[in-house]
């Protein structure tokens, strides 16, 4: 298994990266069949108005699937406890589902049909930040609507861009705020989307794949 550990705003002592590696192997210990690929993102804010200054991220990558835990507090040591406390659950419930879906049929994803994305720009031109603090890059497999929802619950945000096997076009699933779950969908040159009946659908999901 490869550990990688990132700092950011903090030297990684060697009795930090000695911590990590003793709490976050034994968080994935049971699952080391399944993980290929550990990263970990420590970090402490500057900001004085921010109480919880210390923060710990990990992301792993198991078998094609990205699994995120994030934690902080005022103390670096205690939010490395608290993530991988965290990310042992994660890869449980992981592995639970696995297996679930070996032993039963994969549920069918229902789509209701919802009217198009409103337009939010308008007349304005988009502005991005000023600076970009941090990038990513991870691999984007082509899946379905009930896997990306899946994967959006692993990586513990609000949204998960994937690949559309159906479309092969990139989408976003998101978290709606009165429940459920959306899809964003590109919309090409004469106004329509690609996906089912040209539309942006909400996501059922059925009630096996819920956590």
């Amino acid at each position: 298994m490869k550990l990688v550990i990132h700092g950011k705003n903090i030297e990684i002592t060697d009795a930090i990266r000695e911590y990590v590696h003793q709490k976050i192997e034994k968080a994935v210990s049971h699952f080391q069949n399944i993980t290929n690929e550990v990263d970990v993102h420590l970090s402490v804010a500057r900001n004085p108005r921010i109480s919880t200054k210390q923060a710990a991220e990990v992301t792993i990558y198991a078998n094609g699937s990205v699994i995120r835990a994030e934690e902080s507090s005022e103390n670096l040591y205690a939010s490395i406890d608290l993530v991988a406390d965290k990310i042992a659950r994660q890869l449980r419930k992981y592995k639970e589902r696995r297996q679930d879906h070996k032993t039963q049929p994969i549920p069918t994803t229902e789509a209701v049909i919802a009217e198009p994305v409103a337009d939010l720009i308008g007349d304005r031109t988009p502005e991005l930040p000023g600076e970009v603090v941090r990038t990513k890059y991870f691999s984007m497999p082509p899946m379905t609507l009930a896997e990306a929802q899946e994967q959006l619950q692993l990586v513990g945000h609000d949204f998960y861009m994937f690949r559309n096997a159906e479309t092969g076009e990139i989408n976003v699933i998101y978290e709606r705020n009165h429940g459920g779950f959306g899809v964003i969908q590109p919309r090409n040159g004469n106004g329509q989307t690609n996906g089912k009946n040209g539309k942006t659908a909400n996501v059922a999901v059925p009630e096996k794949s819920k956590a």
